[in-house]
């Protein structure tokens, strides 16, 4: 069984996939062929017409025209090719960027002008050829083999009479089978490096460029991060909703019993009055701290009244004066608007506790497709952005960057402190 086992691997697996490839290189060869004619009419063209002294304009004519018809069948082989290599060993060879929709001369004229156009010309037109010849030099291997490794049942289709006459024939083809018995096993390794040499250049001059496809992974990465993003978004609302609607209800509906309990039950003991009043007073706590942190998860305001109605709450609750001016037309996304309100939220957070100010002012305006946050006090200054412990600035940076937008903190020592946020918020 090990035996039989091992002579499978050893024989079998060269043949394995040796099916699909020769197919793969035998219909590529008259794709990779089908240019050629046009290209030795130019040759031919210019051949003939140049010692003879033709006059420029026919010429030109004669020559653009195979030139014209390279152009117009380079797509139609690139459909090919791409199919050719779907069908046969199941792989699709990724597409280039191409201009935007568009049948008119203008369209054709950009497609016409792009690189991932003129790599398509260039395979068809210079790299078919040189790939046509070792098509035909695998499929000459293979065909070589294939007869000589059966030369016998050759042998054996002529006359009787030959083969009695002409006895040496039986060494010459014991080694004519040995050579088509190696070259059997050369086939499948030979046609697997083309068919790697054949992928590689088709990849690289009928898929699209290194920098489009460090382009079109950012633009992957930017997408599945901004789903990210919307996501944690979303999920923040949903506990936000559910706190408020369910612990917080709750907590509210225990301190109500315990201040009507409180009200109403006028002959408890002292002690019993003494539990229950501060049972009311950490309901009552606990509630303002729900409500912080509700607050602080996603503000309902927010969601249903927009950034100023948002912000102009967290003025309010400042023990120092801030002068809040919103000027949007329109509301940002969801994310890029929670971004904001914390990033404003925290920045007057830090001014409260760290700059010692006596008045901030918040402004908040859109400008093209930018959504500009400025947050400035009139403090002592000297924040830090690479702070560690104290005024969390670091994290706000990361914040903002998490939608790919700018932050940036002028605090000269003695102040004033300015922090600039600027958010992407193109429809």
């Amino acid at each position: 069984m090990q035996l039989t086992t091992w002579l499978q691997l050893v024989l079998g697996r060269p043949f394995r996939r040796a099916g699909h490839r020769t197919a793969l290189v035998a219909a590529g060869l008259p794709l990779h062929l089908a240019v050629v004619p046009l290209w030795l009419w130019l040759v031919g063209t210019l051949a003939a017409l140049v010692p003879a002294v033709t006059p420029l304009p026919v010429l030109l004519t004669l020559v653009a025209l195979p030139v014209l018809l390279t152009l117009v069948v380079t797509p139609l082989l690139t459909v090919g090719q791409r199919r050719r290599y779907r069908a046969l060993v199941g792989k699709d060879l990724p597409r280039p960027a191409v201009p935007g929709p568009g049948r008119n001369w203008k369209s054709a004229v950009r497609r016409l002008t792009t690189r991932a156009w003129w790599r398509q010309v260039c395979y068809h037109a210079v790299a078919g050829p040189l790939l046509a010849v070792l098509d035909l030099a695998v499929l000459a291997v293979w065909a070589v083999a294939l007869v000589a490794a059966s030369i016998y049942v050759w042998i054996w289709a002529l006359p009787p009479q030959w083969r009695v006459t002409d006895l040496g024939y039986t060494t010459q083809a014991a080694y004519i089978t040995a050579g088509g018995l190696a070259l059997l096993f050369l086939g499948p390794r030979l046609t697997s490096a083309l068919v790697r040499l054949e992928t590689r250049a088709a990849e690289v001059l009928l898929g699209p460029s290194r920098t489009e496809k460090l382009a079109r992974r950012v633009a992957d990465l930017a997408e599945s991060r901004a789903g990210v993003l919307d996501a944690a978004d979303a999920e923040r609302r949903r506990i936000e909703r559910d706190l408020h609607d369910g612990a917080q209800q709750r907590l509210v509906s225990l301190a109500v019993n315990l201040g009507l309990a409180r009200s109403t039950l006028g002959d408890l003991p002292e002690d019993a009055r003494k539990v229950i009043d501060e049972a009311h007073r950490e309901a009552k706590e606990a509630i303002a701290e729900l409500n912080n942190l509700v607050r602080g998860l996603h503000p309902a305001v927010l969601e249903d009244r927009g950034l100023d109605a948002a912000l102009s709450g967290v003025a309010a609750r400042l023990p120092i004066p801030v002068r809040v001016a919103v000027d949007l037309p329109q509301r940002p996304s969801p994310t890029v608007e929670a971004v904001a309100y914390f990033v404003v939220s925290e920045a007057l957070t830090n001014v409260v506790k760290h700059a010692q100010a006596t008045r901030a002012d918040v402004t908040v305006e859109r400008i093209g497709e930018t959504l500009l946050v400025v947050v400035a006090d009139d403090g002592a200054g000297g924040a830090d952005l690479a702070a560690a412990g104290g005024t969390g600035l670091a994290g706000l940076a990361k914040r903002v960057a998490s939608v790919d937008g700018t932050f940036s903190c002028r605090s000269p020592a003695g102040g004033p402190t300015v922090i600039t946020v600027e958010l992407p918020c193109a429809p």
